[in-house]
């Protein structure tokens, strides 16, 4: 467990990083070649997306279902750590999901009676433009049909294949087991100011340099031999500590995700991404720098995103790009060391909406938190990792155990494998 306390955090940031530059004698020639590194990195997306080219791989579900995908282009996904996946569902069945979700949202007047949350949701309240207008929704027939189907579970497992997870006869996770992580929904007007959000990471903020199973992860960063670092090693990833709070996400996704309701892409107010999976080498580094003052992580604070700023991180900002344009059906995907953002304006012509899907291969630390989550579908409460907000308690055409396939009762706890 991570034993810590938040009132004392500072203290706790002092002695680690007292220890960790005393394991690391080299730290400003580290860093000298880190920032080289990282510098090439995002000039490279830079001057791709100047020139027009697409600084996201894109994939076709078909390729995925065929095993047509090239080594070359798994490794191009793993460089990135970010992807489109085209046509996981049919257009017209996520056209005709969200029309049921804006009726399931009307029918139950969603607007109208929702209560004041029983715990505030301030994981976000550090970032730029902090009241995104996310529908806290979670069981909706259409979130569970699109989560437990066959297509989801194939680029699931494709995704969760692009990692190691398996190391000297211990499996960290099995990548084609899925576990359901029960999330919201985005539904954005034209027009709409109140969704942004600044360039963040989430799956932890000062967890990854004060828990030990992070420092596992990040050992050879923090050891020096940064060259050695595999962000797509699955050892001790799905054996980390959160902080406990409204959004953190307590169990372990692969990739977060989410599938497209509608058309959206570049000034659609959509997704913005920092392709850079190694990029994270340079935001473990940075607070150990002599300008950071002895308390701080360049920002980082307990039970909020992990913010990337400016004031800081200035190598990394001009790499944060837009998502190409996609169409109902298709899906993004982002490792969790993806530095993300979401458009301020929503500058298009339609609603941008989609669905939170994330990659949650089975483990022990998930199959745990499906032990809560499966107690609050039954019950319409909201997901335990959420605002204790419950819309659904009450509400009409709520999903219930009869409404899944036998894949989504396994992937949600129902019944065993």
């Amino acid at each position: 467990m991570l034993n810590i306390r938040v009132d004392r955090i500072g203290e706790h940031i002092k002695a680690v990083k007292q220890d960790l530059r005393a394991k690391l004698p080299d730290l400003k020639k580290v860093m000298a070649e880190v920032e080289d590194f990282t510098r090439r990195e995002v000039d490279e997306i830079a001057n791709a997306r100047a020139a027009g080219r697409n600084v996201v791989p894109v994939l076709d579900f078909r390729d995925v279902e065929l095993g047509k995908v090239s080594d070359a282009t798994k490794d191009e996904l793993r460089r990135r750590g970010v992807a489109v996946v085209r046509g996981v569902y049919p257009k017209a069945q996520a056209e005709a999901w969200n029309d049921e979700l804006g009726e399931y949202l009307a029918k139950n007047r969603y607007a109208e009676r929702r209560p004041a949350p029983k715990v505030k949701d301030e994981y976000f309240s550090k970032l730029k433009s902090d009241k995104p207008q996310i529908f806290g929704i979670y069981w909706s027939k259409p979130q569970m049909l699109a989560r437990q189907h066959p297509n989801s579970a194939k680029t699931r497992a494709f995704m969760n294949r692009l990692w190691k997870y398996e190391t000297g006869g211990k499996q960290h996770f099995d990548p084609d087991r899925e576990c359901t992580y029960a999330d919201r929904i985005r539904r954005r007007e034209p027009g709409d100011k109140t969704l942004g959000l600044s360039p963040h990471m989430d799956a932890g903020s000062v967890e990854r340099w004060l828990d030990d199973e992070y420092r596992h992860v990040f050992r050879h960063v923090f050891s020096g031999n940064w060259q050695a670092y595999e962000p797509f090693d699955g050892a001790a990833r799905a054996e980390t500590d959160e902080i406990p709070s409204p959004a953190v996400c307590s169990m372990f996704r692969s990739f977060q995700g989410w599938t497209a309701l509608t058309p959206q892409g570049p000034g659609d107010g959509t997704l913005q991404v920092m392709p850079v999976t190694k990029g994270m080498i340079y935001l473990l580094l940075r607070p150990l720098m002599e300008d950071v003052p002895d308390d701080m992580l360049c920002g980082a604070e307990p039970a909020r995103a992990l913010s990337v700023e400016k004031e800081w991180h200035p190598l990394l900002l001009p790499a944060l790009s837009p998502i190409p344009h996609v169409e109902p059906g298709d899906t993004v995907w982002w490792h969790p060391d993806i530095v993300h953002a979401v458009e301020d304006e929503h500058r298009g012509q339609g609603y941008s909406n989609v669905v939170y899907i994330a990659a949650a291969p089975w483990c022990a630390k998930n199959a745990a938190h499906l032990e809560k989550q499966k107690a609050a579908f039954l019950a319409g409460k909201s997901a335990p990792d959420f605002s204790a907000e419950d819309y659904e308690v009450d509400f009409e055409d709520r999903a219930t155990p009869a409404d899944l396939s036998d894949l989504g009762k396994k992937q949600m706890g129902l019944v065993g494998w």
